[in-house]
């Protein structure tokens, strides 16, 4: 049987059964899983499946992965968390029509498709084929826009909602003149992670003499990723990139090794480097461990080894707080009370603006800007020797992000009635 008859034969079934009454639960594919190689890109799934169970209990959500692979690690965390979730394969040809079976199957019960948060659209062409194909409407929850050009501007205009996680992609979008009839601010997903690994985070700080409420965390970046370092993109070398990147990175850093320091030398408290791209990896020895004073360097812990979302935050969890060049570990520890400083630059995109939406401005560093790199040691200080006063800024911009997400939430719902 070929492909379309496939689908036509599926359809007949699902069809059958919904005038049967036998279809109870409404159905959400969601598109999601951008990369692996990178836990903050992981965390947006899980972050999705924790809003729609505690705003839309009722629903199933069929997680359908962009990226091609999906190590075992990842596919055990989220079934662990959410038990009765399901993950199908596949793509979609240019006439709509799904490659597997499974795919197939999921799209026909599926009442709305939901591209999740990300850097851009990156699968508006799915959705807009979705729509095309089966009639059902699909929303977009928490993009950035703009970043790679707009080729999905036309199909964004056929969706019933569009929440962008940052206001200026949403002034951009407004200039563009989409027209969907919902074109809003939403959180991005991952400020719903709430997958955890308590287990691998307390092996971990044992190991290596870090206490609950004694330690501090930060993550070094690279002005842009270094792609080719991902061994499943098989992408090519990149000098242009690679010379920005040791070019900024004792621009980018100093201040980090300067705060690190201050913490050590003003307060009881150790700190963690970590990472959130596994490209990071290195960079936390190179740029940071082995360029801090002599007498800085005995309690400091350097994070040698890969780790995932659940585990990451579960050491988060144990902190007093975090300071990050990166975007979405920031974003996780507000999920979670924790307090977060976010550096960011031009090559980042606009994402961290979303930051001053939360209400977290004073802990948002432009790094581009000279006099937001002058009040950022003090800040990290600031952050470390008050940690209760940190943590009541947390908890209230958690709260705000609760809130909006409910009013997405029920957004979605009024779209699948």
């Amino acid at each position: 049987m070929n492909s379309k008859r496939l689908f036509a034969a599926l359809a007949a079934v699902v069809l059958m059964a919904v005038s049967c009454g036998k279809k109870e639960a409404p159905v959400i594919l969601l598109r999601s899983g951008w990369q692996v190689e990178n836990i903050g890109d992981v965390a947006h799934t899980p972050g999705f499946l924790a809003v729609a169970e505690k705003y839309y209990p009722e629903a199933e959500v069929i997680f359908w992965p962009f990226y091609g692979l999906l190590p075992e690690e990842e596919v055990e965390m989220l079934q662990k968390r959410f038990p009765k979730l399901t993950i199908v394969r596949g793509f979609l040809n240019d006439s709509g029509v799904p490659s597997t079976p499974e795919l197939a199957d999921a799209i026909l019960k599926a009442d709305i498709f939901v591209h999740n948060s990300g850097p851009s659209t990156l699968s508006w062409k799915e959705a807009y084929l979705f729509k095309k194909t089966t009639g059902k409407p699909f929303g977009v929850y928490g993009v950035t826009y703009g970043l790679y050009g707009v080729p999905e501007k036309d199909a964004l205009n056929e969706a019933d909602f569009i929440y962008f996680r940052d206001t200026i992609s949403l002034e951009i979008a407004k200039k563009d003149g989409l027209k969907a009839p919902v074109v809003e601010w939403g959180p991005d997903a991952a400020f719903g992670t709430d997958v955890t690994d308590d287990a691998k985070a307390e092996a971990f700080l044992k190991a290596h003499g870090l206490e609950e409420g004694k330690f501090i965390c930060c993550n070094p970046n690279h002005r842009r990723t270094p792609f080719w370092e991902h061994k499943f993109k098989n992408r090519n070398f990149d000098p242009a990139v690679h010379e920005l990147n040791e070019s900024m990175k004792e621009h980018d850093h100093a201040p980090m090794i300067e705060a690190i320091t201050q913490i050590v030398r003003n307060t009881d408290l150790k700190v963690l480097i970590g990472h959130e791209d596994y490209t990071e990896l290195p960079i936390g020895k190179e740029w940071i461990l082995d360029n801090l004073p002599e007498d800085v360097k005995p309690r400091v812990v350097w994070r040698d080894t890969p780790w995932n979302v659940d585990e990451a935050i579960s050491i988060y969890k144990r902190s007093v707080g975090l300071f990050s060049h990166e975007m979405h570990s920031p974003i996780m520890c507000i999920a979670n009370g924790i307090p977060a400083i976010v550096v960011r630059w031009a090559e980042q995109s606009t994402k961290g603006w979303m930051w001053k939406t939360i209400g977290l401005e004073q802990w948002l560093f432009d790094f581009d800007n000279e006099d937001d790199v002058k009040r950022y040691v003090p800040t990290v200080l600031e952050m470390a020797m008050y940690p209760e006063k940190a943590k009541e800024t947390a908890l209230r911009a958690q709260k705000f992000v609760n809130e909006r997400q409910k009013e997405t939430m029920d957004v979605l719902k009024a779209a699948v009635r």
